[in-house]
This record gives C-alpha cells, structure tokens and sequence, in this order.
C-alpha cells in the first residue's frame, strides 16, 4: 500500500554501502490474520516467511508492528506447529530481524546518515516500536542528524493514536476519539508533515488529517532518511 517506503528505505541502504535483496516470494507477516482470530490461517505465512529470509544476513523492515509480531510470536506459532526443524529456523533467523531504524541505530551504530529534509516535523511514537522493541529515542536521534529539519516534539508522543489494526473498526468510536486527540497534538506543532515508523499509524492520522483538510501530510521515517540535498522533496 505504500511503496515509496520501500523504495526509500532501498536508498538508505545503498547510499550507507549495502546491498539489498528484495525476494520476490514474499508476502504478508501474518499479523492481521493472527490478531483477528484467524491463527491456523497465519500458520503457512511464518514458514513462507522463513524460507523467504534465511539466508540473509539482516532482514530491515519498516514496521515496528511487523517485527512485534515476529518476535512476539513466531516462536509460539513454531512450536504449535510441533516442528523442531522450523523451530531452530524461526531461533537462529529472529536476532537478524531488524525494525529500520533500529537496524541504523542498534545495528549499525549510527544516527547520521546523510539525509537532507528542509520541513518542519514532527513525531509519533507508534506502540509496537515504543513498548515491544523499545527502540526508545533511536527514531527522535536519527531525525536530529537530519540536515534543514526543523523537529518539533509531539505532545502526548507516547499516546496511541487508536488504529490498532481491526481496533479502529471494532472499537470506532474509542479509537476516533483517540485519533482526534493525536490530531489536535499534531496540529498544535504547526508541522508540514508527521513521521513515525509504522505506516499503519501514518495511515490512521492522514485519514483524519485529510478529511480535516488541513494540509498536514504523513511521511514515513525512512523518506525522510532518504532525503538528499539538491533532489526535490
């Protein structure tokens, strides 16, 4: 659904030095189908996903709720399966499984990686990345090196801003109202855009950004990461 992200996180990479592998076969995690219910169906999706990566050396994925659910419960998934072989797999494959910007910050040691962005900006700390991962700061720390930044910190950033996948659906009135408040926050920054590392959440926020025509857009972390001087934003 948001391909740019993909493609931006590509340029980071390769303008850090790395080479990177798309493989072709690869499909859904399987989180939507397990947290609705639907576990026996997500079943095939885990092994899919092991033959997929393992053999890459790190697995970089631009959603921190994607590698929740991975570390959260492949290994469960694994075992009801009752399969030693997929087991070991889903074990030696989950430590090079890295959220993006956890991979620049905890994997590769940095925090500057060249990028060029003249907006002003601010952050939303998506749940999965913020209680799940703990990737703590690492996000706000790569926004800082950014060149032509202007970051403006998000009150209320630790709120959940109430998609929550089939939540937002099943709990509609609940989650726009938590929407609404993340909404209020963003506007008060007086930001151009809204960044965070999940798409889910960008997604949850532009909808009601859009509707409210205010002219605020969502950018993932990783297009702005990929931001360079001298090309247009």
């Amino acid at each position: 659904m948001f391909p740019e992200t993909g493609k931006a996180v590509v340029r980071v990479l390769e303008r850090l030095g790395h080479t990177v592998e798309f493989p072709a076969g690869q499909t859904c995690c399987g989180q939507m189908h397990y947290n609705t219910g639907y576990q026996a169906e997500a079943m095939p999706l885990l092994e899919r996903f092991v033959a997929q990566f393992k053999g890459a050396e790190a697995v970089v994925v631009p959603s921190s709720s994607c590698v929740a659910m991975m570390r959260d419960h492949y290994p469960k998934m694994a075992l009801a399966l009752k399969d030693r072989e997929l087991q070991g797999q889903v074990n030696e494959l989950l430590p090079k499984v890295f959220e993006f910007s956890e991979f620049l910050t905890k994997g590769l040691g940095l925090e500057d990686v060249g990028a060029y962005y003249p907006h002003r900006v601010t952050y939303h700390a998506s749940c999965h990345g913020l209680r799940n991962l703990l990737l703590g700061d690492g996000p706000v720390r790569l926004l800082k090196a950014v060149r032509g930044i202007d970051l403006v910190e998000l009150e209320g950033v630790e709120q959940c801003c109430g998609f929550g996948g089939t939540f937002a659906v099943k709990n509609a009135d609940v989650s726009g109202a938590m929407l609404a408040d993340k909404t209020t926050a963003v506007l008060k920054t007086k930001a151009e855009a809204c960044t965070a590392c999940d798409n889910s959440c960008l997604m949850h926020i532009q909808g009601a950004l859009h509707r409210q025509k205010t002219g605020v857009r969502t950018v993932h972390l990783a297009e702005i990461l990929a931001g360079e001087e001298g090309v247009q934003q």
